[in-house]
Protein backbone atom coordinates (compact mmCIF):
# COMPACT_ATOMS: atom_id res chain seq x y z
CA UNK A 1 0.00 0.00 0.00
CA UNK A 2 1.13 3.75 -0.36
CA UNK A 3 2.46 5.64 2.07
CA UNK A 4 -0.10 7.97 2.83
CA UNK A 5 0.34 11.60 1.70
CA UNK A 6 2.11 13.75 4.74
CA UNK A 7 2.05 17.86 5.18
CA UNK A 8 4.66 17.68 8.25
CA UNK A 9 6.37 21.03 7.85
CA UNK A 10 4.12 22.89 5.20
CA UNK A 11 1.88 26.08 6.02
CA UNK A 12 -1.42 26.25 4.89
CA UNK A 13 -4.15 29.23 4.59
CA UNK A 14 -7.46 28.04 3.79
CA UNK A 15 -9.90 31.33 3.19
CA UNK A 16 -13.52 30.58 3.93
CA UNK A 17 -12.72 28.01 6.77
CA UNK A 18 -15.66 28.48 9.28
CA UNK A 19 -17.81 25.49 7.36
CA UNK A 20 -18.81 23.57 4.59
CA UNK A 21 -15.71 23.03 1.91
CA UNK A 22 -13.03 25.61 3.98
CA UNK A 23 -14.02 23.31 7.18
CA UNK A 24 -13.48 19.72 5.66
CA UNK A 25 -10.14 20.84 3.60
CA UNK A 26 -8.65 22.40 7.20
CA UNK A 27 -8.89 19.86 8.80
CA UNK A 28 -7.92 17.21 6.27
CA UNK A 29 -4.54 19.49 6.07
CA UNK A 30 -4.19 19.39 9.86
CA UNK A 31 -4.50 15.94 10.37
CA UNK A 32 -1.48 14.86 7.65
CA UNK A 33 0.76 17.70 9.78
CA UNK A 34 0.42 20.71 8.10
CA UNK A 35 -0.03 23.73 10.29
CA UNK A 36 -3.55 25.60 9.19
CA UNK A 37 -4.45 28.81 9.12
CA UNK A 38 -8.17 28.97 9.50
CA UNK A 39 -9.51 32.19 7.93
CA UNK A 40 -13.48 33.13 7.91
CA UNK A 41 -15.02 36.18 8.38
CA UNK A 42 -18.16 34.98 10.16
CA UNK A 43 -20.37 36.63 7.90
CA UNK A 44 -23.36 34.68 6.44
CA UNK A 45 -23.72 33.43 2.45
CA UNK A 46 -25.33 36.82 1.49
CA UNK A 47 -21.91 38.67 2.98
CA UNK A 48 -23.78 40.05 5.58
CA UNK A 49 -22.11 40.30 9.27
CA UNK A 50 -19.08 39.19 10.58
CA UNK A 51 -17.47 37.38 13.95
CA UNK A 52 -14.69 34.94 15.04
CA UNK A 53 -16.98 31.97 16.18
CA UNK A 54 -16.74 30.10 13.21
CA UNK A 55 -12.95 30.03 12.50
CA UNK A 56 -12.36 30.06 16.45
CA UNK A 57 -14.75 26.20 16.08
CA UNK A 58 -12.63 24.76 13.54
CA UNK A 59 -9.18 25.77 15.28
CA UNK A 60 -10.49 24.00 18.33
CA UNK A 61 -11.71 21.40 16.48
CA UNK A 62 -8.32 20.78 14.88
CA UNK A 63 -6.33 21.16 18.37
CA UNK A 64 -8.21 18.81 20.05
CA UNK A 65 -7.16 16.38 17.72
CA UNK A 66 -3.47 17.43 18.27
CA UNK A 67 -3.33 19.53 15.47
CA UNK A 68 -1.95 22.76 14.88
CA UNK A 69 -4.16 26.15 13.58
CA UNK A 70 -4.97 29.43 13.80
CA UNK A 71 -7.81 31.83 13.33
CA UNK A 72 -8.35 35.20 11.13
CA UNK A 73 -10.85 37.03 11.11
CA UNK A 74 -9.85 39.41 8.23
CA UNK A 75 -11.96 39.76 4.98
CA UNK A 76 -10.47 38.29 1.64
CA UNK A 77 -10.41 41.48 0.37
CA UNK A 78 -6.98 42.37 3.30
CA UNK A 79 -4.94 39.64 2.06
CA UNK A 80 -1.73 41.00 3.13
CA UNK A 81 -3.45 40.57 6.92
CA UNK A 82 -4.72 37.48 5.65
CA UNK A 83 -1.25 35.91 5.01
CA UNK A 84 0.37 37.91 7.72
CA UNK A 85 -1.14 35.75 10.18
CA UNK A 86 0.83 32.84 8.70
CA UNK A 87 3.75 34.49 8.65
CA UNK A 88 3.27 35.82 11.96
CA UNK A 89 2.19 32.18 13.38
CA UNK A 90 4.56 29.66 11.77
CA UNK A 91 7.04 31.96 9.87
CA UNK A 92 5.99 30.59 6.50
CA UNK A 93 3.04 30.30 3.60
CA UNK A 94 3.42 27.48 1.36
CA UNK A 95 -0.11 26.63 0.18
CA UNK A 96 -3.24 29.00 -0.20
CA UNK A 97 -6.65 27.34 -0.95
CA UNK A 98 -9.17 30.26 -2.09
CA UNK A 99 -12.39 29.03 -0.93
CA UNK A 100 -13.90 31.88 0.25
CA UNK A 101 -17.60 33.19 -1.67
CA UNK A 102 -20.64 34.56 -1.58
CA UNK A 103 -24.08 34.57 -3.21
CA UNK A 104 -25.95 38.11 -4.50
CA UNK A 105 -28.29 35.76 -7.12
CA UNK A 106 -30.79 37.57 -9.32
CA UNK A 107 -31.99 37.48 -12.89
CA UNK A 108 -29.39 39.66 -14.95
CA UNK A 109 -32.11 42.30 -15.16
CA UNK A 110 -32.16 42.64 -11.37
CA UNK A 111 -28.43 42.75 -10.60
CA UNK A 112 -27.69 45.94 -8.95
CA UNK A 113 -24.30 47.49 -9.24
CA UNK A 114 -23.73 46.55 -5.00
CA UNK A 115 -24.78 42.83 -5.98
CA UNK A 116 -22.31 42.46 -9.34
CA UNK A 117 -19.37 44.23 -7.70
CA UNK A 118 -19.33 42.66 -4.09
CA UNK A 119 -19.53 39.53 -5.86
CA UNK A 120 -16.49 40.30 -7.55
CA UNK A 121 -15.10 41.77 -4.78
CA UNK A 122 -14.84 38.99 -2.68
CA UNK A 123 -14.72 35.85 -5.17
CA UNK A 124 -12.01 37.04 -7.74
CA UNK A 125 -10.63 39.91 -6.29
CA UNK A 126 -10.25 38.23 -3.10
CA UNK A 127 -8.19 35.65 -4.43
CA UNK A 128 -6.44 37.71 -6.42
CA UNK A 129 -4.96 39.70 -3.12
CA UNK A 130 -4.61 36.88 -1.04
CA UNK A 131 -2.33 34.81 -3.56
CA UNK A 132 -0.40 37.99 -4.28
CA UNK A 133 -0.09 38.45 -0.38
CA UNK A 134 1.78 34.79 -0.44
CA UNK A 135 3.12 35.25 -4.43
CA UNK A 136 6.89 36.61 -3.44
CA UNK A 137 7.22 34.25 -0.10
CA UNK A 138 6.40 30.91 -2.22
CA UNK A 139 9.30 32.49 -5.32
CA UNK A 140 11.69 32.83 -2.97
CA UNK A 141 11.65 28.90 -1.18
CA UNK A 142 10.81 27.82 -4.44
CA UNK A 143 7.93 26.56 -3.28
CA UNK A 144 4.03 27.03 -3.46
CA UNK A 145 0.64 25.27 -4.14
CA UNK A 146 -2.78 27.21 -5.41
CA UNK A 147 -6.32 26.10 -5.84
CA UNK A 148 -9.06 28.53 -7.32
CA UNK A 149 -12.48 27.66 -6.48
CA UNK A 150 -14.28 28.05 -9.53
CA UNK A 151 -18.08 26.60 -10.47
CA UNK A 152 -20.00 24.52 -12.96
CA UNK A 153 -22.01 28.02 -12.99
CA UNK A 154 -18.63 29.61 -14.10
CA UNK A 155 -17.98 26.85 -16.65
CA UNK A 156 -21.51 26.65 -18.48
CA UNK A 157 -23.25 29.56 -17.21
CA UNK A 158 -26.21 29.33 -14.92
CA UNK A 159 -29.69 31.32 -14.57
CA UNK A 160 -29.54 33.75 -11.96
CA UNK A 161 -25.97 33.89 -11.48
CA UNK A 162 -24.52 36.26 -14.02
CA UNK A 163 -22.49 37.95 -11.43
CA UNK A 164 -21.22 35.15 -9.96
CA UNK A 165 -20.65 33.23 -13.60
CA UNK A 166 -18.55 36.03 -14.53
CA UNK A 167 -16.21 35.98 -11.10
CA UNK A 168 -15.68 32.00 -11.15
CA UNK A 169 -14.52 32.21 -14.89
CA UNK A 170 -11.88 34.29 -14.22
CA UNK A 171 -10.80 32.98 -11.39
CA UNK A 172 -10.18 30.24 -14.12
CA UNK A 173 -8.08 32.23 -15.83
CA UNK A 174 -6.29 34.35 -13.31
CA UNK A 175 -5.39 30.44 -12.17
CA UNK A 176 -4.07 29.79 -15.58
CA UNK A 177 -1.94 32.87 -15.86
CA UNK A 178 -0.40 31.70 -12.36
CA UNK A 179 0.45 28.38 -13.62
CA UNK A 180 2.43 29.74 -16.18
CA UNK A 181 4.18 32.37 -13.94
CA UNK A 182 4.66 30.12 -11.28
CA UNK A 183 6.25 27.11 -13.17
CA UNK A 184 9.55 27.99 -12.98
CA UNK A 185 9.65 28.73 -9.48
CA UNK A 186 7.89 25.39 -8.61
CA UNK A 187 4.71 27.15 -7.75
CA UNK A 188 1.74 25.13 -9.31
CA UNK A 189 -1.91 26.91 -9.28
CA UNK A 190 -4.82 24.43 -10.14
CA UNK A 191 -8.85 25.43 -10.64
CA UNK A 192 -11.43 23.03 -9.15
CA UNK A 193 -15.17 23.40 -9.42
CA UNK A 194 -16.69 21.45 -6.69
CA UNK A 195 -20.24 20.18 -5.73
CA UNK A 196 -20.92 20.21 -2.11
CA UNK A 197 -23.00 21.25 0.71
CA UNK A 198 -22.05 24.12 1.91
CA UNK A 199 -24.22 27.51 2.92
CA UNK A 200 -23.67 28.30 -0.29
CA UNK A 201 -25.82 25.25 -1.65
CA UNK A 202 -27.87 24.63 1.29
CA UNK A 203 -30.99 26.94 0.28
CA UNK A 204 -30.56 25.42 -3.11
CA UNK A 205 -30.00 21.59 -3.15
CA UNK A 206 -32.43 19.18 -1.14
CA UNK A 207 -31.10 17.50 2.12
CA UNK A 208 -30.77 13.81 0.36
CA UNK A 209 -28.39 15.27 -1.87
CA UNK A 210 -26.65 17.42 0.12
CA UNK A 211 -25.75 14.21 2.27
CA UNK A 212 -24.33 12.54 -0.82
CA UNK A 213 -22.41 16.01 -1.73
CA UNK A 214 -20.07 16.05 1.76
CA UNK A 215 -17.42 18.35 1.34
CA UNK A 216 -15.12 15.24 2.57
CA UNK A 217 -15.61 13.74 -0.72
CA UNK A 218 -13.76 17.30 -2.55
CA UNK A 219 -11.06 17.71 0.22
CA UNK A 220 -8.88 14.41 -1.14
CA UNK A 221 -8.57 16.07 -4.41
CA UNK A 222 -7.33 19.20 -3.15
CA UNK A 223 -4.83 17.49 -0.93
CA UNK A 224 -3.48 15.43 -3.80
CA UNK A 225 -2.93 19.21 -5.76
CA UNK A 226 -1.35 20.42 -3.50
CA UNK A 227 0.87 18.08 -2.39
CA UNK A 228 4.82 18.34 -2.85
CA UNK A 229 4.85 15.35 -5.25
CA UNK A 230 1.74 16.10 -7.37
CA UNK A 231 3.13 17.70 -11.04
CA UNK A 232 -0.08 18.81 -12.13
CA UNK A 233 -0.45 22.65 -12.71
CA UNK A 234 -3.17 24.29 -14.43
CA UNK A 235 -5.30 22.12 -14.66
CA UNK A 236 -9.20 22.29 -14.06
CA UNK A 237 -10.90 19.67 -12.28
CA UNK A 238 -15.28 19.10 -11.41
CA UNK A 239 -15.68 17.52 -7.94
CA UNK A 240 -18.43 16.09 -6.46
CA UNK A 241 -19.98 13.46 -4.28
CA UNK A 242 -16.62 10.86 -5.06
CA UNK A 243 -16.39 11.47 -8.51
CA UNK A 244 -13.74 13.66 -10.16
CA UNK A 245 -13.38 14.93 -14.00
CA UNK A 246 -10.67 16.84 -15.28
CA UNK A 247 -11.83 19.61 -18.36
CA UNK A 248 -10.00 21.00 -21.09
CA UNK A 249 -10.65 23.20 -24.35
CA UNK A 250 -11.34 21.60 -27.40
CA UNK A 251 -11.51 23.39 -30.53
CA UNK A 252 -12.96 22.93 -33.87
CA UNK A 253 -9.73 22.43 -37.22
CA UNK A 254 -12.40 25.59 -38.41
CA UNK A 255 -11.30 27.01 -41.59
CA UNK A 256 -9.60 29.35 -43.44
CA UNK A 257 -12.66 31.85 -44.91
CA UNK A 258 -9.96 34.35 -46.93
CA UNK A 259 -8.27 34.19 -49.98
CA UNK A 260 -4.62 36.35 -50.37
CA UNK A 261 -6.15 38.52 -52.93
CA UNK A 262 -9.59 38.84 -51.49
CA UNK A 263 -11.81 40.59 -49.34
CA UNK A 264 -13.21 38.35 -46.65
CA UNK A 265 -16.72 38.13 -47.05
CA UNK A 266 -19.99 37.37 -44.45
CA UNK A 267 -20.68 34.82 -47.17
CA UNK A 268 -17.56 32.77 -46.94
CA UNK A 269 -18.04 32.72 -43.55
CA UNK A 270 -21.57 31.27 -44.27
CA UNK A 271 -20.46 28.76 -46.84
CA UNK A 272 -18.04 27.70 -44.36
CA UNK A 273 -20.07 27.51 -41.20
CA UNK A 274 -20.61 23.76 -40.66
CA UNK A 275 -16.46 23.46 -41.18
CA UNK A 276 -16.00 26.02 -38.67
CA UNK A 277 -18.61 24.30 -36.31
CA UNK A 278 -17.20 20.81 -37.00
CA UNK A 279 -15.46 19.10 -34.02
CA UNK A 280 -14.80 15.80 -35.44
CA UNK A 281 -10.82 15.83 -34.81
CA UNK A 282 -10.83 18.68 -32.97
CA UNK A 283 -8.03 19.73 -31.86
CA UNK A 284 -7.28 20.64 -27.79
CA UNK A 285 -5.23 23.29 -27.18
CA UNK A 286 -3.08 24.16 -24.22
CA UNK A 287 -1.32 26.71 -24.17
CA UNK A 288 -1.48 30.56 -25.60
CA UNK A 289 1.27 29.71 -27.89
CA UNK A 290 -0.71 26.86 -29.58
CA UNK A 291 -3.66 28.68 -29.95
CA UNK A 292 -1.59 31.67 -31.65
CA UNK A 293 0.03 29.24 -33.54
CA UNK A 294 -3.28 27.91 -35.22
CA UNK A 295 -3.84 31.37 -36.51
CA UNK A 296 0.15 31.57 -37.54
CA UNK A 297 -0.44 28.73 -39.49
CA UNK A 298 -3.51 30.07 -41.49
CA UNK A 299 -1.66 33.00 -42.38
CA UNK A 300 1.16 31.05 -43.81
CA UNK A 301 -1.25 28.34 -45.34
CA UNK A 302 -2.86 31.95 -46.95
CA UNK A 303 0.17 33.46 -48.11
CA UNK A 304 1.74 29.91 -49.84
CA UNK A 305 -1.84 29.22 -51.64
CA UNK A 306 -4.34 31.68 -51.51
CA UNK A 307 -6.87 28.38 -50.48
CA UNK A 308 -9.78 27.86 -48.47
CA UNK A 309 -9.27 24.94 -46.47
CA UNK A 310 -9.47 23.26 -43.09
CA UNK A 311 -6.58 23.30 -40.79
CA UNK A 312 -4.55 20.86 -40.05
CA UNK A 313 -4.98 19.19 -36.45
CA UNK A 314 -1.97 20.80 -34.49
CA UNK A 315 -2.30 17.82 -31.89
CA UNK A 316 -0.06 15.01 -32.15
CA UNK A 317 -1.63 11.78 -32.58
CA UNK A 318 -0.65 7.94 -31.55
CA UNK A 319 -1.44 5.10 -30.34
CA UNK A 320 1.36 3.55 -28.68
CA UNK A 321 4.57 3.86 -28.24
CA UNK A 322 5.94 1.74 -30.99
CA UNK A 323 3.74 4.76 -33.01
CA UNK A 324 6.40 7.21 -32.40
CA UNK A 325 9.52 4.71 -32.72
CA UNK A 326 7.90 4.19 -35.96
CA UNK A 327 8.41 7.34 -37.33
CA UNK A 328 12.74 6.87 -35.83
CA UNK A 329 14.62 6.70 -39.54
CA UNK A 330 12.02 8.11 -41.47
CA UNK A 331 13.61 10.19 -44.44
CA UNK A 332 11.93 13.36 -45.44
CA UNK A 333 12.01 14.04 -49.26
CA UNK A 334 14.95 15.63 -50.40
CA UNK A 335 15.15 19.20 -50.97
CA UNK A 336 17.11 21.91 -52.56
CA UNK A 337 18.25 24.94 -51.31
CA UNK A 338 19.87 27.80 -53.53
CA UNK A 339 21.17 31.16 -52.78
CA UNK A 340 22.98 34.06 -54.08
CA UNK A 341 25.76 36.21 -52.48
CA UNK A 342 22.83 38.52 -51.73
CA UNK A 343 21.57 35.55 -49.32
CA UNK A 344 24.40 35.43 -47.50
CA UNK A 345 24.64 39.45 -47.17
CA UNK A 346 21.56 39.68 -46.48
CA UNK A 347 21.78 37.29 -42.91
CA UNK A 348 25.35 39.03 -41.99
CA UNK A 349 23.39 42.10 -41.90
CA UNK A 350 20.84 40.17 -40.04
CA UNK A 351 23.09 38.70 -37.53
CA UNK A 352 24.51 42.15 -36.53
CA UNK A 353 27.80 41.80 -38.96
CA UNK A 354 28.56 45.82 -39.92
CA UNK A 355 30.86 48.22 -41.44
CA UNK A 356 31.29 49.84 -37.68
CA UNK A 357 33.80 46.57 -37.46
CA UNK A 358 36.30 46.82 -40.62
CA UNK A 359 36.46 42.88 -40.39
CA UNK A 360 33.18 42.56 -40.93
CA UNK A 361 33.38 43.72 -44.20
CA UNK A 362 34.16 40.23 -45.92
CA UNK A 363 30.48 39.42 -45.10
CA UNK A 364 28.65 42.05 -45.86
CA UNK A 365 30.96 43.27 -49.41
CA UNK A 366 30.49 41.01 -52.47
CA UNK A 367 33.83 42.75 -53.57
CA UNK A 368 36.09 42.14 -50.66
CA UNK A 369 38.94 39.83 -51.70
CA UNK A 370 37.97 37.25 -48.90
CA UNK A 371 34.56 37.62 -49.39
CA UNK A 372 33.28 34.98 -46.59
CA UNK A 373 29.51 33.45 -45.92
CA UNK A 374 29.45 32.85 -42.15
CA UNK A 375 29.30 29.72 -41.24
CA UNK A 376 25.70 29.59 -38.90
CA UNK A 377 24.31 30.56 -42.50
CA UNK A 378 24.13 26.61 -42.61
CA UNK A 379 20.98 26.74 -40.37
CA UNK A 380 19.48 28.83 -43.14
CA UNK A 381 19.87 26.48 -45.86
CA UNK A 382 18.88 23.66 -43.78
CA UNK A 383 15.62 24.91 -41.86
CA UNK A 384 13.37 24.49 -44.84
CA UNK A 385 12.58 20.75 -43.27
CA UNK A 386 11.44 22.60 -40.22
CA UNK A 387 9.68 25.60 -42.09
CA UNK A 388 8.25 24.19 -44.75
CA UNK A 389 5.76 21.78 -42.95
CA UNK A 390 7.44 18.47 -43.37
CA UNK A 391 6.82 17.76 -39.84
CA UNK A 392 3.69 16.99 -40.69
CA UNK A 393 4.10 13.89 -43.02
CA UNK A 394 6.13 11.77 -40.16
CA UNK A 395 4.37 8.19 -39.70
CA UNK A 396 3.08 7.93 -36.21
CA UNK A 397 3.15 12.18 -35.91
CA UNK A 398 0.87 14.63 -36.87
CA UNK A 399 2.38 18.42 -36.17
CA UNK A 400 2.72 21.73 -37.09
CA UNK A 401 4.09 24.91 -35.85
CA UNK A 402 1.54 25.57 -34.41
CA UNK A 403 3.07 23.55 -31.10
CA UNK A 404 6.39 23.43 -32.15
CA UNK A 405 8.85 25.24 -30.38
CA UNK A 406 12.91 25.52 -31.14
CA UNK A 407 15.05 24.05 -27.92
CA UNK A 408 18.37 23.18 -28.68
CA UNK A 409 20.62 23.51 -32.20
CA UNK A 410 23.66 22.06 -33.77
CA UNK A 411 25.71 22.62 -36.30
CA UNK A 412 28.52 21.19 -38.08
CA UNK A 413 30.41 22.54 -41.20
CA UNK A 414 32.80 20.26 -42.88
CA UNK A 415 34.48 22.91 -45.35
CA UNK A 416 33.39 26.75 -45.15
CA UNK A 417 30.05 27.34 -47.45
CA UNK A 418 30.93 28.39 -50.81
CA UNK A 419 29.81 32.04 -51.37
CA UNK A 420 26.72 31.25 -53.18
CA UNK A 421 25.86 27.68 -54.24
CA UNK A 422 22.90 25.71 -54.44
CA UNK A 423 22.89 22.45 -52.03
CA UNK A 424 21.06 19.63 -51.41
CA UNK A 425 19.34 18.72 -48.28
CA UNK A 426 18.48 15.20 -47.05
CA UNK A 427 16.43 15.30 -43.48
CA UNK A 428 15.86 12.33 -41.07
CA UNK A 429 14.10 11.78 -38.07
CA UNK A 430 17.16 11.08 -35.70
CA UNK A 431 15.17 9.90 -32.08
CA UNK A 432 11.93 10.87 -30.54
CA UNK A 433 11.92 11.50 -26.75
CA UNK A 434 9.55 11.62 -24.28
CA UNK A 435 9.56 14.83 -21.83
CA UNK A 436 6.24 14.15 -19.90
CA UNK A 437 4.85 17.50 -20.38
CA UNK A 438 5.88 17.46 -24.59
CA UNK A 439 8.12 15.47 -26.66
CA UNK A 440 11.08 16.28 -28.36
CA UNK A 441 12.09 15.15 -31.97
CA UNK A 442 15.52 15.33 -33.25
CA UNK A 443 15.68 15.87 -37.04
CA UNK A 444 19.19 15.75 -38.95
CA UNK A 445 19.55 17.34 -41.88
CA UNK A 446 22.78 16.77 -44.07
CA UNK A 447 23.48 19.29 -46.46
CA UNK A 448 25.56 18.38 -50.28
CA UNK A 449 26.87 19.72 -53.05
CA UNK A 450 27.24 17.39 -55.63
CA UNK A 451 28.11 14.50 -53.61
CA UNK A 452 30.66 16.44 -50.97
CA UNK A 453 28.83 16.79 -47.45
CA UNK A 454 29.08 20.37 -46.78
CA UNK A 455 27.36 20.94 -43.19
CA UNK A 456 25.37 18.55 -40.45
CA UNK A 457 22.32 20.19 -38.30
CA UNK A 458 20.77 19.12 -35.56
CA UNK A 459 17.29 20.23 -34.42
CA UNK A 460 16.13 19.71 -31.22
CA UNK A 461 11.99 20.36 -31.59
CA UNK A 462 9.85 20.54 -28.67
CA UNK A 463 6.21 19.64 -29.35
CA UNK A 464 4.30 21.03 -26.71
CA UNK A 465 1.65 18.53 -24.68
CA UNK A 466 2.36 15.35 -26.75
CA UNK A 467 4.79 13.30 -24.10
CA UNK A 468 3.50 11.05 -21.66
CA UNK A 469 3.63 8.16 -24.09
CA UNK A 470 5.79 6.42 -22.03
CA UNK A 471 8.96 6.92 -24.51
CA UNK A 472 12.65 6.77 -23.44
CA UNK A 473 13.98 10.40 -21.60
CA UNK A 474 17.32 10.74 -23.42
CA UNK A 475 19.14 9.53 -26.36
CA UNK A 476 22.69 8.48 -27.75
CA UNK A 477 22.08 10.23 -31.00
CA UNK A 478 21.64 13.22 -29.47
CA UNK A 479 24.24 16.24 -29.56
CA UNK A 480 24.60 17.86 -26.23
CA UNK A 481 25.47 20.98 -25.12
CA UNK A 482 28.55 21.38 -22.78
CA UNK A 483 28.78 23.62 -19.11
CA UNK A 484 30.16 26.37 -18.95
CA UNK A 485 33.56 26.66 -16.87
CA UNK A 486 32.71 27.82 -13.28
CA UNK A 487 35.16 30.78 -13.83
CA UNK A 488 35.20 34.08 -14.98
CA UNK A 489 34.61 34.22 -18.70
CA UNK A 490 38.15 34.68 -20.74
CA UNK A 491 36.31 37.33 -22.90
CA UNK A 492 33.22 39.23 -23.12
CA UNK A 493 31.73 41.01 -26.40
CA UNK A 494 28.74 42.85 -26.45
CA UNK A 495 26.99 44.03 -29.31
CA UNK A 496 23.68 46.41 -29.45
CA UNK A 497 20.99 44.86 -31.92
CA UNK A 498 18.98 47.03 -33.58
CA UNK A 499 15.22 48.06 -33.50
CA UNK A 500 14.44 46.65 -36.77
CA UNK A 501 16.93 43.03 -36.02
CA UNK A 502 14.19 40.90 -36.68
CA UNK A 503 12.73 42.70 -39.19
CA UNK A 504 16.18 42.20 -41.07
CA UNK A 505 16.85 39.02 -39.76
CA UNK A 506 13.21 37.46 -41.42
CA UNK A 507 14.30 37.97 -44.51
CA UNK A 508 16.65 35.26 -44.36
CA UNK A 509 13.13 33.00 -44.74
CA UNK A 510 11.45 32.85 -40.74
CA UNK A 511 8.23 34.46 -41.11
CA UNK A 512 6.58 34.31 -38.08
CA UNK A 513 4.64 37.12 -37.26
CA UNK A 514 6.06 36.66 -33.57
CA UNK A 515 8.80 38.39 -34.55
CA UNK A 516 7.06 41.84 -36.59
CA UNK A 517 3.41 41.70 -35.58
CA UNK A 518 2.84 43.68 -32.09
CA UNK A 519 -1.15 42.41 -32.01
CA UNK A 520 0.67 38.65 -32.50
CA UNK A 521 3.08 38.94 -29.74
CA UNK A 522 0.62 40.18 -27.26
CA UNK A 523 -1.47 37.28 -28.00
CA UNK A 524 1.49 35.02 -27.35
CA UNK A 525 2.36 36.82 -23.73
CA UNK A 526 5.15 39.08 -24.87
CA UNK A 527 5.29 42.94 -24.57
CA UNK A 528 6.60 43.22 -28.30
CA UNK A 529 7.47 41.11 -31.00
CA UNK A 530 11.29 38.59 -29.96
CA UNK A 531 13.72 38.49 -31.97
CA UNK A 532 14.53 34.90 -33.11
CA UNK A 533 16.72 32.62 -31.48
CA UNK A 534 18.37 31.66 -34.93
CA UNK A 535 19.30 35.35 -34.81
CA UNK A 536 20.94 35.22 -30.90
CA UNK A 537 22.93 32.06 -32.25
CA UNK A 538 24.10 33.86 -35.39
CA UNK A 539 25.41 37.04 -33.30
CA UNK A 540 27.31 34.63 -30.99
CA UNK A 541 29.14 32.46 -33.14
CA UNK A 542 29.78 36.01 -34.76
CA UNK A 543 31.20 37.13 -31.14
CA UNK A 544 33.37 34.14 -30.86
CA UNK A 545 34.79 34.08 -34.35
CA UNK A 546 35.57 37.73 -33.96
CA UNK A 547 37.34 36.99 -30.81
CA UNK A 548 38.89 33.71 -31.47
CA UNK A 549 39.38 33.35 -34.84
CA UNK A 550 40.14 36.44 -36.26
CA UNK A 551 36.98 35.86 -38.25
CA UNK A 552 38.16 32.97 -40.46
CA UNK A 553 35.48 30.50 -41.14
CA UNK A 554 37.80 28.09 -42.23
CA UNK A 555 38.65 28.17 -38.09
CA UNK A 556 35.16 26.81 -38.07
CA UNK A 557 34.54 23.54 -36.54
CA UNK A 558 30.76 23.27 -34.96
CA UNK A 559 28.56 24.48 -32.60
CA UNK A 560 25.40 23.74 -30.19
CA UNK A 561 23.04 25.89 -28.40
CA UNK A 562 20.16 25.83 -26.18
CA UNK A 563 17.41 28.19 -26.49
CA UNK A 564 16.62 29.91 -23.03
CA UNK A 565 15.17 32.99 -22.51
CA UNK A 566 13.41 35.90 -24.81
CA UNK A 567 15.34 38.24 -26.52
CA UNK A 568 14.04 41.89 -27.72
CA UNK A 569 14.97 43.66 -30.23
CA UNK A 570 17.08 47.10 -29.52
CA UNK A 571 18.52 45.02 -26.55
CA UNK A 572 22.41 44.59 -25.74
CA UNK A 573 23.66 41.26 -26.78
CA UNK A 574 26.55 40.23 -24.21
CA UNK A 575 28.34 36.97 -25.16
CA UNK A 576 30.80 35.55 -22.08
CA UNK A 577 33.27 33.18 -23.73
CA UNK A 578 35.81 30.34 -21.64
CA UNK A 579 38.82 29.18 -23.97
CA UNK A 580 39.55 25.45 -23.09
CA UNK A 581 42.15 24.06 -25.86
CA UNK A 582 40.16 24.47 -29.31
CA UNK A 583 36.74 24.80 -27.64
CA UNK A 584 35.22 27.75 -27.10
CA UNK A 585 32.53 27.45 -24.46
CA UNK A 586 30.01 30.50 -24.37
CA UNK A 587 26.88 31.66 -22.79
CA UNK A 588 24.71 35.09 -24.27
CA UNK A 589 22.58 37.20 -22.32
CA UNK A 590 20.08 40.00 -23.61
CA UNK A 591 19.69 42.89 -21.42
CA UNK A 592 18.14 46.73 -21.97
CA UNK A 593 20.33 49.61 -21.46
CA UNK A 594 18.28 50.33 -17.97
CA UNK A 595 19.97 47.28 -17.09
CA UNK A 596 23.68 48.14 -18.69
CA UNK A 597 24.02 51.58 -17.14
Amino acid sequence: MASPLRFDGRVVLVTGAGGGLGRAYALAFAERGASVVVNDLGGDFMGVGKGSLAADKVVEEIRRKGGKAVANYDSVEAGEKVVKTALDAFGRIDVVINNAGILRDRSFGRISDEDWDIIQRVHLRGSFLVTRAAWDHMKKQKFGRIIMTSSASGIYGNFGQANYCAAKLGLLGLSNCLAVEGEKSNIHCNTIAPTAGSRLTQNILPDDLLEALKPDYVAPLVLWLCHESCEENGGLFEVGAGWIGKLRWERTLGAIVRQRTQPMTPEAVKANWTKICDFDNATKPQRIQESIGGIIEALNKIDSDGGVSANHTSNVTSTATSGFAGAIGHKLPPFSSSYTELDTIMYALGVGASIKEPKDLKFIYEGSSDFSCLPTFGVILAQKSIMGGGLAEIPGLSVNLAKVLHGEQYLELYKPLPRAGKLKCEAIVADVLDKGSGLIILMDVYSYSGEELICYNQFSIFVVGAGGFGGKRTSDKAKVAVAIPNRPPDAVLTDTTSLNQAALYRLSGDWNPLHIDPDFANLAGFDKPILHGLCTFGFSARHVLQQFADNDVSRFKAIKVRFAKPVYPGQTLQTEMWKEGNRIHFQTKGFSKKQED
